[in-house]
């Protein structure tokens, strides 16, 4: 019986399951877009995200640790030189899963595993720093004339803009 045992088992033995989860992280890691199928995804995701943040402390143990687990050297590679610097201040993570729908041959769930832009982080941040609640918003600060002021200097700015054109022209 399987009690309180959480690893998943994806049909395979130990061994080969550990492989096929290796390379699916080198894959990750390399491409950083994979299609594969939902339990997949869901088993790699904490593999991967703690290979990243292995490499983030960018000493030569963080390479020694990734060497045990990635097969691939040039997923060590580019682990340790690119992804460990993009992500160095994030502090987690690292991945995202995308529905994609079911796979025509036996309906199982796919999905797309792939690691996040670290400009996803710098524009959520900003949405979340200039998310302010509308009760907050006193009706003083909202000051409608200096906008119209601004849009009329606009105009008046485009009207003189072609006039001077000419003139350097001529």
């Amino acid at each position: 019986m399987r009690h309180r045992n959480k690893n998943k088992i994806l049909g395979r033995e130990k061994a080969p399951r550990e492989l096929m989860l290796r390379n699916l992280a080198s894959s990750i890691l390399l491409y950083e877009k994979v299609k594969t199928t939902h339990a997949k995804a869901l088993a790699v995701r904490p593999l991967v995200e703690r290979l990243i943040t292995v490499a983030k402390a960018g000493n030569l143990t963080a390479r020694r640790r990734l060497l045990q687990v990635l097969l691939q050297k040039n997923a060590v590679k580019k682990t340790m030189d690119i992804l460990g610097k993009r992500y160095q201040d994030r502090p987690g993570g690292y991945t995202r899963i995308s529905k994609l729908g079911t796979r025509a041959g036996d309906g199982a769930s796919m999905v797309q595993i792939e690691l996040v832009a670290e400009k996803d982080q710098a524009t959520t941040a900003k949405v979340e720093k200039n998310k302010t609640p509308k009760s907050k918003i006193k009706k003083t600060e909202i000051k409608k004339p200096a906008e119209k002021k601004s849009e009329e200097a606009l105009t008046k700015e485009d009207k003189t803009a072609p006039a001077q054109a000419e003139k350097v022209q001529n």
